[in-house]
């Protein structure tokens, strides 16, 4: 397939949505389907069948439209000139007779979600950008939308040098979570003259309130097959993996449906686009392991192997999987790439800050009034994110702390709600960017409970490979219980911040590296909440004063 093919089959795609007068989008994101969405796509097509109307109107399930809290989601919407469209919420199957009545003519103001709010205009959509736009089931929708021109163009006008350049000018750091440069570990990998390599995209997000990676396969799988199709004309890889875990069963499935689909129409596989260049793709299932995570855990269960960690280096770039130089990126990394190739690594380095590029999605959980999915530009306030997109604090309830980062991450207070939200600002307040969860916490929550939930999820999904994570984090967890019990003297805070620095510096990989991270982090702001849970030490007295 050339760029012309791809151009007339996106025309057809793009007519084909003209011909028809009227547009019934319905999100059929995993949380709007457990609210009953699909009750509502068949009652949709069921009235469009009754009336004999299919060739004017069109319902179609499409991917996250990013307000979770208000699904199910329906946006009905108008192609002839002027026309409007309206956003229904918490829409039910008794509302179906209703909204299609209302097609064409007055809105259900008692459904309306209003769209002028700052939820969805301040944010900025790349990742995003075909979020509940488009039927993530219909690879004719995806290159409607102009999906796979990159790759065609990569391939046919491109060498693999030009592709690599624009992704290091792009300034891209890995959304995974440890904000390392993309380009720079392209590079790597690309300048080994090894024959064999693999581009893996890591899918196994596993972080406590996190869905931001399972919203983007949902919502368009064949962006991040044409991402990871990309970094593989990149480095010369001719086989990559998906690895996600089979808690993702929708997203999972609308992968498998795209692979299908892309490999029919020459766009994977054999000689794409009629080039030399070949490239095969294949799921991966994880069992759930949050370990598996890591690099070498994750190319160690693909391998057969049991989720654990290896020591560094060598790296992954030099020697990941089956030996062989490997480049691993999560989804939201290798969803930035097609818009990166298409619009230039200077036009995403313009967005955000000088060392954090582009924009980031953060999937916003907890003591919010708006949940759900956003992106925005990285150097935006926390304050902004919370207060004006989120919709503040439910229930007259006021700010506490937010946690970002996941497990992994810190809980910052109140002070810190303007600092911009980049890699290095948070790092150095004592969190992380994370893969993106961000979960808000108002006066209710005791943050010697926060740390000792996060230090229970760190403890149990250890791999046990490391005595520091294996038996750290359970001494830890342990310390935090007796101190919520209010049983720990000063002399077990201690020893709890003592363990927090072994366990910090000796373990062997990210995940016990990082698990003190609560701990410290509310000790460094919320050290009063501790304190005040403590009891005399009953031996204090008899204790012989140190000079």
């Amino acid at each position: 397939m050339n760029l012309e093919e791809l151009h007339d089959l996106a025309t057809q795609a793009q007519a084909k949505a003209k011909s028809q007068e009227h547009h019934v989008h319905i999100c059929m994101a995993a949380s709007c389907q457990s609210s009953g969405a699909a009750d509502l796509q068949k009652g949709f097509t069921e009235k469009v069948k009754q009336s004999g109307a299919g060739d004017r109107v069109c319902v179609k399930g499409v991917g996250c439209m990013g307000l979770c809290c208000a699904g199910p989601l329906v946006r009905v919407e108008s192609t002839t000139a002027g026309g409007e469209s309206h956003l229904y919420q918490h829409v039910k199957k008794d509302d179906v007779t209703e909204l299609y009545a209302s097609i064409g003519k007055k809105p259900v103001e008692r459904l309306e979600c209003p769209t002028d709010i700052p939820f969805f205009e301040r944010q900025q959509r790349i990742v995003l950008e075909n979020s509940g736009r488009i039927d993530p089931e219909q690879i004719e929708d995806y290159i409607g939308a102009g999906g796979y021109r990159s790759l065609v163009r990569a391939l046919t006008e491109m060498s693999p040098q030009d592709v690599l350049r624009e992704v290091s000018d792009s300034g891209l750091r890995g959304r995974g979570g440890g904000g390392y440069p993309s380009g720079l570990k392209w590079a790597t990998v690309a300048r080994s003259p090894h024959p064999t390599k693999y581009v893996i995209c890591n899918a196994d997000e596993g972080d406590p309130g996190a869905f931001m990676d399972r919203a983007v396969l949902e919502s368009d799988p064949h962006r991040v097959l044409e991402g990871m199709t990309l970094a593989a004309y990149a480095v010369g890889a001719e086989y990559g993996y998906v690895y996600i875990r089979a808690e993702y069963p929708l997203a999972v499935e609308r992968l498998k449906t795209a692979i299908r689909q892309a490999t029919r129409r020459g766009l994977l596989g054999r000689q794409i686009c009629d080039t030399p260049f070949s490239f095969e793709i294949e799921i991966r299932l994880g069992a759930g392991a949050f370990v598996c995570g890591e690099e070498t855990a994750l190319i160690a269960s693909i391998e057969g192997q049991r989720g654990q960690p290896s020591p560094r280096p060598p790296y992954p770039a030099d020697e990941g999987l089956w030996d062989c130089p490997t480049l691993i990126n999560n989804v939201e990394t290798l969803a930035n790439i097609p818009a990166i190739v298409r619009e230039g690594g200077q036009w995403f380095r313009s967005i955000g800050t000088e060392k954090s590029t582009g924009t980031k999605v953060f999937a916003l959980a907890g003591r919010i009034t708006n949940t759900g999915l956003i992106e925005v530009p990285m150097g935006i306030s926390l304050r902004e994110i919370i207060e004006e997109i989120g919709g503040g604090i439910p229930d007259g309830r006021t700010f506490k702390a937010v946690q970002t980062g996941g497990p992994s991450g810190g809980c910052l207070p109140e002070e810190h709600l303007d600092m911009p939200v980049d890699y290095d600002t948070l790092r150095t307040a004592g969190s992380i960017m994370g893969s993106g969860g961000m979960i808000v916490m108002d006066e209710s929550s005791s943050m010697v409970d926060v740390a000792r939930y996060f230090m229970e999820f760190c403890m149990s999904e250890s791999c046990g490979k490391c005595i520091p994570c294996r038996a750290g984090t359970h001494q830890m967890h342990g310390i935090l219980a007796k101190i919520a019990r209010g049983d720990a003297t000063a002399a077990d805070l201690q020893l709890l911040e003592e363990l927090c620095e072994v366990v910090r510096d000796t373990s062997l990989c990210g995940l016990g590296q990082t698990a003190p991270n609560p701990v410290q982090s509310t000790l460094r702001y919320f050290r009063h909440e501790y304190e005040e849970k403590l009891k005399a030490d009953p031996f204090a007295a008899a204790k012989p004063a140190t000079t």
